[in-house]
């Protein structure tokens, strides 16, 4: 029996390996997936903040096999002419050969520059932050959160565990209290005394692969990813539609992509409530 199941085993192995895209196709006529998860099934997610000490604010995120690391550090900066009592946030997504073969080592690539582009999009669209809460001096010092992502180990679905990681390592940001000392016209920081960064939304993304032009599932790995045809991630606000972002790829019908809202949206409630539950965790 033994003898039998390590054949057929075996052959399945080479079938998914001479024809991946056959392969999965077998698998998803029956609306199941290689890993067992159904279409609309995302993987386990597992939230740990405040893992780096010397940060302003951290999280480690793990989506199935995909690891990402956030570290939020606070520096003080001079605002835009243009909008004087505001902050900034900065995000810097790094993926590196350390996390996947695919990537090469160097300057960031195209899809690290995209991923740090589409973090700011959404904390600018979502109103995560209220940017004029991090003016310390009107024109002259306000607060910048460089917000570092490092991607530890790939196995797909980036997009969502990079937003999760900042959306965690915000809810663990704390900020020092300063004063302008008007003596010396210098500021002047107690960091003994924090302040808990304030959030005004909690964006979360759910991201959707497309194969065969017309089978759609949450949360691709990076076997998934390969194979699919196009992509579509939803970023809700609590109970509030944020974004939607499609990269090109197969166009869907209304009906598909009010589906994807749909369960982003309860995907959403999920997330939220497991980092509730993580910060409540931490805090006791």
């Amino acid at each position: 029996m033994q003898k039998s199941f390590g054949v057929l085993a075996k052959m399945a192995e080479d079938f998914r390996t001479a024809r991946p895209k056959d392969y999965f196709r077998k698998f998803l006529e029956q609306e199941v997936r290689p890993d067992g998860r159904e279409l609309g099934e995302a993987r386990a997610t597992v939230i740990n903040i405040g893992c780096l000490t010397t940060a302003n604010g951290s999280a480690l995120v793990k989506v199935g096999n995909t690891s990402v690391m956030c570290g939020i550090k606070a520096e003080l900066a001079k605002p835009r002419t243009e909008e004087p009592t505001q902050g900034f946030i900065v995000p810097n997504v790094e993926l590196s050969p350390m996390c996947s073969p695919q990537f090469r080592p160097g300057p960031p690539g195209e899809q690290a520059q995209v991923l740090s582009q589409f973090m700011l999009e959404v904390i600018k669209n979502s109103d995560c932050v209220n940017l004029s809460e991090l003016c310390l001096v009107p024109g002259r010092f306000v607060w910048t959160l460089y917000c570092d992502i490092v991607c530890l180990d790939y196995d797909g679905n980036i997009t969502d565990a990079c937003l999760l990681s900042i959306l965690a390592a915000l809810n663990n940001t704390t900020l020092p209290k300063v004063i302008l000392n008007e003596d010396t016209d210098k500021i002047e920081a107690y960091p003994d005394q924090l302040s808990a960064l304030q959030l005004q939304s909690s964006p979360v993304s759910s991201t959707y692969a497309i194969f065969n032009n017309e089978i759609l599932f949450v949360d691709p790995t990076a076997e998934e990813e390969n194979l699919a045809t196009g992509q579509l991630t939803v970023v809700t606000t609590n109970d509030k539609l944020c974004m939607v972002y499609k990269p090109g790829g197969t166009p869907l019908t209304d009906q598909q992509l009010s589906m994807c809202i749909k369960q982003a949206l309860s995907r959403t409630s999920d997330i939220l409530r497991l980092i509730d539950d993580t910060v409540s965790s931490v805090e006791r």
